[in-house]
């Protein structure tokens, strides 16, 4: 990161307004008639309506197009835990990306919690507020246990992002890239460099795609996880695999896939030149990936390469993913965002790659084609066609799934 950068970066949040994110008024305010009607005694009335019927919160407030993103700053993008307030721009961030692609007005919120067990009850009890709940920045594995027991208490869609949003976003890009070199998520022999909370989403999404169990390698710090190893968390049992390999090496051993969601420069030419012929390298440690592009592709000339980073092609990027599978299970009132309408984002990131890039997507970023292969295995963040297509899909497998409580719009999107 150059000075100049980090200058820019300061300059833009502070400059020339602190923050990323206000208030607006969807409601003009402007007379004495409308400010009853605004406030006293005007605002009794939906107050009457909503007590009666907790369902009209949707009908005369903005509980329907309002996600909370909550953090406790433990986990902050790959900073680790400097704490609550120090999380709030990525919240504010977060908040910005919902607006700008998806028009879902959001907030953030940065909860000092003592324990797991506080940061649950803290959000439980404000969860009334909002139609959705994007939980971030959260450890592992902490964060699985605060995501299901909000799943359970709350009635709204609770999602965290660092989990399934990376998990969508890297699955989309994954099965195009087998399909690209010629293989299938069934028989392809995968690792996953990293144990945290993306690494197991992503695992578990890939095995309800079809990966199996057998052929799956997670490796932390200590190395492979296996059942013969101590000290293991249940998440990380789940992956043991007792195939042999102890070390990474190993593992790379024949590989059609690697996947990293650890840590800078983990990946060495020599594990990459271990892989199988055509591999799939998703290297998607931010901002430094677990090996250098440039290097990659000096030591293969037969690979599939995704990072985090947008300075390259093939970016695995969660704001493919979360404004729009939010909108979607807002719009049709979901109860919770399931395997089914994970596997609809999947589906349809996958088919908007294989479309005709539009002209407005080639100018934005500059270049004259973009075409379905090895270097665009993924639709564009700015390609307008993400909203209709993947809320669409999303929203309506929350109808076919039976976790909506309106139907699927006739014209969509809204």
């Amino acid at each position: 990161m150059t000075t100049d950068f980090k200058k820019a970066a300061l300059d833009y949040h502070e400059f020339p307004t602190p923050g990323k994110i206000s208030v607006e008024l969807s409601k003009p305010a402007d007379t004495a008639a409308q400010l009853a009607l605004a406030y006293s005694p005007g605002v009794a009335e939906p107050v009457r309506e909503i007590a009666k019927n907790p369902e009209n919160a949707y009908r005369f407030t903005g509980k329907g197009n309002l996600v909370a993103v909550i953090s406790n700053g433990t986990a902050i993008l790959g900073l680790g835990d400097l704490g609550p307030l120090a999380s709030k721009p990525v919240m504010e961030g977060k908040a910005l990306l919902f607006k700008r692609f998806a028009g879902v007005d959001s907030i953030d919120i940065e909860v000092k919690a003592e324990s797991p067990q506080a940061f649950i009850d803290t959000v439980a009890r404000i969860a009334d507020t909002f139609g959705g709940i994007n939980l971030e920045d959260i450890k592992a594995p902490e964060c699985f246990e605060i995501e299901q027991v909000l799943i359970e208490q709350c009635d709204i869609p609770v999602f965290h992002d660092d989990q399934h949003g990376t998990a969508i976003v890297t699955a989309a890009g994954l099965l195009n890239a087998l399909e690209i070199q010629g293989k299938t998520l069934e028989s392809a022999k995968i690792v996953c460099l990293g144990a945290g909370a993306a690494a197991n989403a992503c695992m578990r999404l890939l095995v309800s795609l079809g990966a199996q169990k057998r052929n799956l390698y997670m490796v932390d710090r200590v190395g492979v996880i296996h059942s013969g190893r101590d000290g293991l968390n249940q998440y990380k049992v789940e992956f043991a695999n007792d195939g042999g390999a102890r070390t990474l090496l190993d593992a790379m051993q024949g590989a059609d896939v690697f996947v990293g969601l650890s840590g800078a420069n983990l990946l060495t030419p020599e594990a990459l030149l271990a892989m199988a012929p055509k591999p799939i390298v998703f290297a998607c440690s931010n901002p430094d990936p677990e090996i250098k592009p440039e290097l990659a592709m000096a030591t293969r000339d037969d690979l599939i390469l995704a990072t985090g980073r947008s300075d390259y092609p093939n970016q695995v990027n969660n704001v493919l993913g979360f404004p729009f599978i939010f909108r979607g299970a807002l719009d049709v009132r979901a109860s919770r965002i399931n395997e089914s309408m994970k596997i609809a984002a999947v589906e349809a990131l996958r088919q908007l790659a294989k479309e005709p890039t539009p002209v407005e997507v080639l100018r934005a970023f500059d270049i004259d084609r973009l075409e379905f292969g090895a270097d665009y295995i993924l639709p564009k963040p700015l390609d307008a066609r993400l909203l209709g297509a993947v809320a669409g899909a999303v929203a309506q497998a929350a109808v076919d799934s039976g976790v909506a409580r309106l139907p699927y719009p006739a014209h969509y999107p809204l």
